[in-house]
């Protein structure tokens, strides 16, 4: 310790002679020396993450520029707009006119359906049995026109007799062979025999009106089990199943949701310096973000009279735009029905719309699916 006040560098044997200050030291440098290692590293780990960052953003931005790339609205012409929609097939219901018990169902949602298929049978047991009842009421209403049929021929005999025994007693009455009274009696005979005839043929009519209204009735039964066999009144796709077998719906109750592949449009929404020179018939083109590539041609098939509110699933180029006019934009039939397959409710895309038929569409608006 003496040394080290005299500014002299401790002896060895000084520094182990001093137990405590010895121990302390060593302590302390054994501390020194085990923290340097594990320190080191940190630096490099550091610097490591940063890279690591900076690679993932660049993939990322290059990433994002590739999409917008790929995504990016090319610039119109002038004379050609376009507004974003949705693809849309005219919903039909398919329902019961009666109420009635679900027996079978024939098809499924995503069914492709022709025109006239049947689609459901209803439960038409009681109608089965109306219906042998109104034909078994039909042929007693034939059976019995014919035998008034057959009364009026005997009553035409009948007057017949009449008349012939009239003639003869009207001849001997002027020769005075009979009596007065005799001949009052063949008169009355013979309008008696007339009176009959025209009862039986009365009841000849009354029994025709009656087989009629028995047809008739029979001819309901069948229009009524027959619309209890729920057909395709199109040709397109099962969207929904709403009810299920075994199910009591009223009359009016729906069983399915009919999409027509034959009436297929996009509404969209202009601004009213567009829509004012947009005309019915006018050309058009659609292209889905599902088949960007393939642009689908359509006609121009209803504009609206009034302006609404843009609705808020329509994107709109500028805020101030707040009243459009709804356009609709319709696929020939011939060309959905015979891309029925594909069609997809619910898709979004775009429509353009030619406003100038003298301009010429762009090279990507060109194609037909």
């Amino acid at each position: 310790m003496n040394d080290l006040r005299n500014g002299e560098a401790p002896h060895p044997q000084a520094l182990q002679s001093d137990s405590g200050f010895g121990r302390a030291l060593t302590s302390t440098n054994a501390a020194s020396l085990a923290v340097v290692p594990s320190s080191a590293p940190a630096a490099p780990s550091r610097w490591r993450r940063r890279l690591l960052l900076g690679l993932l953003f660049v993939v990322v931005a290059a990433g994002g520029a590739e999409y917008w790339w790929q995504h990016r609205v090319p610039p119109l012409p002038a004379g050609i707009v376009a507004g974003n929609g949705r693809l849309e097939a005219d919903p039909l219901d398919i329902a019961t006119r009666f109420a009635g018990r679900i027996q079978e169902l024939r098809v499924d949602e995503g069914d492709m359906v022709k025109a006239g298929q049947i689609l459901a049978l209803m439960d038409v047991k009681d109608l089965e049995t109306s219906l042998r009842k109104s034909e078994a009421q039909v042929e007693q209403a034939t059976k019995a026109v014919a035998e008034a049929r057959a009364n009026v021929a005997q009553a035409h005999t009948q007057v017949v007799l009449a008349r012939q025994q009239m003639e003869r007693a009207e001849s001997l009455l002027k020769n005075g062979w009979i009596t007065r009274e005799l001949f009052d009696q063949r008169r009355q005979q013979l309008e008696s025999a007339q009176a009959m005839e025209r009862a039986v043929n009365a009841r000849v009519l009354a029994g025709e009106a009656a087989l009629n209204a028995a047809q008739h009735e029979v001819e309901l039964f069948q229009v009524h089990i027959a619309d209890n066999t729920l057909v395709a009144p199109r040709d397109g796709r099962i969207e929904y199943r709403i009810a299920n077998v075994g199910e009591v719906l009223p009359a009016g109750g729906k069983v399915f949701t009919l999409l027509d592949v034959g009436y297929v449009y996009m509404d969209i929404y202009l601004p009213t310096a567009m829509a004012g020179q947009v005309r019915i018939g006018s050309d058009a083109r659609i292209v889905l973000d599902a088949y960007p590539g393939r642009p689908i041609p359509a006609k121009v098939s209803f504009i609206a009279a009034q302006a609404q509110f843009t609705p808020k699933m329509v994107e709109t180029r500028t805020e101030r735009d707040k009243l459009m006019f709804r356009v609709r934009v319709r696929i020939d039939p011939g060309l959905s029905r015979s891309h029925a397959e594909a069609v997809r409710s619910g898709v979004p895309g775009v429509a353009y719309v030619r406003l100038d038929p003298e301009i010429a569409w762009p090279q990507g608006l060109q194609g037909a699916p």
